[in-house]
């Protein structure tokens, strides 16, 4: 029964599940209108920022947190470094009449005080900040995946949009972020290396996105507003934070 499952998840049922209604997408693109970046605008809804380039992170910082998960993906488990109200939960900020941008340092933030100091850097606010350790999939399980993420329900036209900044810990060569302008634009379909110490940035209500990875992996990925001219906005890798 399991490989069945396993075949069932690829683009051509996805489309029938979204056409039925049976599968509806978690968020749509996104129409609000706080400020946004130019330069992630001018490229796409993505940049590739330079690698990390702080102290070194242990691989404790990731190895002994406190992880959970959804009961609809036991392929990934999530440690909160921040939630809404700083317990262990993945529960959405809007739940609590909050935009993504209050985080509250969970128990996890004590065991991870480079981690800590690396978002911090960034010099804005932020909201959710979570590790993600994948299982292995397949670029077909990925596409399957594809989504956008609703990171700005709730956030005020006074905010800049928030987005998704990413940290990759583990060094796979061979994993890579999926991004598409939409989810079944497969011409538009690019596809990012990630090795240790790589970031991204996204707007993850403008492009969907997944990641592919065939080895046990973990990332980072903290939500932050993109103000008028965050230190790490200026729209070239050398301007983000080290």
């Amino acid at each position: 029964m399991l490989p069945l499952m396993s075949a069932l998840k690829n683009e051509h049922t996805k489309r029938i599940l979204r056409a039925t209604g049976i599968r509806p997408p978690t968020a749509r693109h996104g129409t609000t209108r706080p400020y946004r970046m130019s330069a992630l605008q001018a490229a796409g809804g993505y940049l590739v920022l330079g690698p990390y380039r702080g102290p070194e992170i242990p691989r404790r910082e990731w190895e002994d947190l406190t992880y959970t998960t959804y009961a609809t993906d036991p392929a990934t488990f999530f440690a909160p470094v921040t939630s809404a109200t700083g317990t262990l939960e993945l529960k959405g900020f809007w739940e609590y009449g909050k935009a993504d941008l209050e985080g509250v340092w969970t128990e996890n933030a004590g065991k991870c005080p480079a981690l800590v100091g690396w978002v911090e850097s960034i010099g804005a606010r932020f909201g959710r900040v979570q590790l993600l350790r994948m299982s292995p999939n397949t670029l077909r399980e990925c596409r399957w995946g594809l989504h956008l993420d609703d990171n700005n329900r709730g956030n005020p036209e006074s905010s800049g949009w928030i987005v998704r900044v990413w940290l990759e810990l583990t060094d796979d060569p061979a994993s890579v972020l999926v991004i598409r302008p939409a989810e079944f634009d497969r011409k538009g379909e690019m596809r990012i290396p990630l090795p240790a110490t790589s970031r991204s940035s996204l707007i993850r209500r403008r492009c969907t996105t997944a990641v592919s990875t065939p080895g046990r992996r973990c990332g980072m990925r903290p939500s932050s507003a993109s103000r008028a001219a965050p230190p790490w906005s200026a729209g070239s890798a050398a301007s983000s934070p080290e």
